[in-house]
């Protein structure tokens, strides 16, 4: 590649490009590279995004919701009223959707002519200014305030289900190796003992929506405050949500727990422990039961452990590895060639052992949300100096992969794609922002034949009359 100094003064040359142009060597041809004044955005297809946030009136609810920035907290000069809350949280949450990883990244779209404009904000963040909103977030009783509401609101997006919902809890460990964050403590992970952070978070398996975030030291246990987060959960569900299980893997399988969702006559299925007493019941006395299901068998037991109150349903599962591509479940030494699940449940009897097996697969579902907000969400990436402010910055990135999945039903599309795919698929469609007879336009850069889709995608994000006509999940091809 060899810059080219020579001024040419071509006619045909747009009058907004400079004449001073960089020769492009790509093998097959030359291509001249130039700079331009007009304002061109890479991202005009958030707009489809910001419509959404704007039929709901987002910004509003974050308004009263958020804490509020005094004056001089802003760092502004000038006696320059502070920048409100609500700006800087629907300018990281636009980054976030953007592919921004970090704080930095987030701050780099200030130089984006239209994010802003879309938004209906003054200004996207700096870093310092969204460390600053970070730090408010001081103690639990403020992230509660704001992020509680939050769950609720996404919650009240849903119908309701005839036969009800199934709630996952799971908790995840995220890895910061410089370990100088508040919080960031050795625990245990899968490369072994790391600092890291052990968040602790619940979703509906129907609808993959998160409906609540506590963020926790890495030295946690993984029932550590579950009592406490189950019921601030029920509380804050609509009347319209009804529970018909609960699922969790085997570290929350604790008494207390387990009498705790009785209490509230909630159905459940959770992972049991295999100690030593579970593991003398998966030995060949065991009377097993074949199933449908190749390779699989079934047995049933009532079971109780050292310090419950009583006894409760244990399902038993066992796999023959030998006929399974993917055998789940645990290997035994005292039984060669299968492993082995076990499953405390309070579902009748009525319900035979293997559905309720396949009942709680279900629960795979939960780990593809963490894995997409791991992904998507920089869920992992996002870790200030003080803990309570990087609990709502995650909490934040939370609520963006929720609103992503309500956009999407909004839409009617009935095949949810990753936050990674609407980036290809809509928002990182480029366009130019101008000023047309006194009114700021944007147009789309997509091919003719695609512009009958993104007109039927605005109408129907945009419509004050609710549009029940769903929309193709992708436009056609051109």
């Amino acid at each position: 590649m060899r810059s080219s100094t020579t001024k040419r003064a071509s006619h045909k040359a747009h009058q907004t490009v400079t004449e001073d142009f960089i020769e492009l060597s790509t093998g097959s041809e030359s291509i001249r590279i130039g700079f331009t004044e007009q304002k061109i955005s890479g991202r005009a297809g958030i707009s489809t995004f910001c419509g959404f946030l704007g039929w709901h009136r987002f910004g509003e609810l974050l308004a009263k919701l958020l804490p509020p920035r005094e004056a001089k907290a802003a760092g502004g000069r000038g006696g320059r009223p502070a920048q409100p809350a609500h700006e800087i949280a629907l300018g990281f949450i636009a980054g976030i959707l953007s592919g921004a990883q970090r704080l930095t990244h987030v701050g780099w779209l200030r130089a984006d002519p239209m994010l802003r404009r879309l938004l209906g904000v003054e200004q996207i963040a700096s870093q310092s200014t969204l460390s600053r909103f970070f730090a408010l977030f001081r103690h639990p009783g403020i992230n509660q305030r704001a992020f509680t509401p939050l769950w609720n609101w996404a919650m009240r997006r849903l119908p309701s289900l005839r036969g009800g919902y199934a709630l996952d809890l799971d908790s995840t460990r995220l890895l910061h190796e410089d370990g100088h964050q508040e919080g960031v403590l050795t625990g245990y992970t899968r490369l072994g003992n790391k600092p890291c952070l052990h968040p602790l978070l619940a979703v509906l398996e129907e609808a993959k929506l998160v409906v609540g975030f506590w963020l926790r030291p890495g030295n946690s246990s993984c029932a550590h405050n579950i009592a406490a987060f189950t019921l601030e959960l029920l509380g804050n569900l609509p009347r319209h949500i009804r529970l018909r299980v609960v699922r969790a893997d085997s570290g929350f399988c604790l008494a207390p727990w387990l009498s705790l969702l009785e209490s509230q006559r909630l159905s459940y299925i959770v992972v049991a422990r295999l100690l030593k007493p579970l593991q003398r019941l998966c030995r060949k006395e065991t009377i097993w039961q074949p199933t449908e299901v190749p390779g699989t068998d079934v047995a049933e037991t009532w079971h109780e452990e050292i310090g419950w109150e009583k006894p409760r349903r244990l399902i038993l599962i066992r796999h023959k590895i030998s006929e399974k591509k993917r055998p789940g479940g645990k290997k035994l030494l005292e039984v060669e060639g299968y492993t082995f699940q076990a499953l405390i449940t309070n579902l009748p009897q009525s319900m035979p052992p293997i559905a309720v097996w396949r009942d709680y697969n279900g629960r795979a579902g939960c780990e593809g949300v963490i894995k997409q907000l791991d992904m998507d969400f920089a869920l992992d990436k996002l870790c200030l100096k003080k803990f309570f402010a990087t609990e709502a910055a995650m909490s934040l990135a939370a609520m963006a992969y929720n609103l992503c999945v309500l956009f999407q039903r909004h839409l009617g599309w009935m095949d949810r794609v990753t936050a990674a795919t609407l980036r290809f698929r809509l928002f990182t469609t480029g366009g130019v922002i101008s000023n047309t007879a006194g009114r700021t336009t944007i147009r789309l850069a997509v091919p003719p034949e695609q512009r009958a889709w993104w007109r039927s995608l605005y109408e129907k994000l945009l419509g004050v009359i609710p549009n029940c006509n769903a929309i193709p999940s992708c436009p056609p091809a051109s």
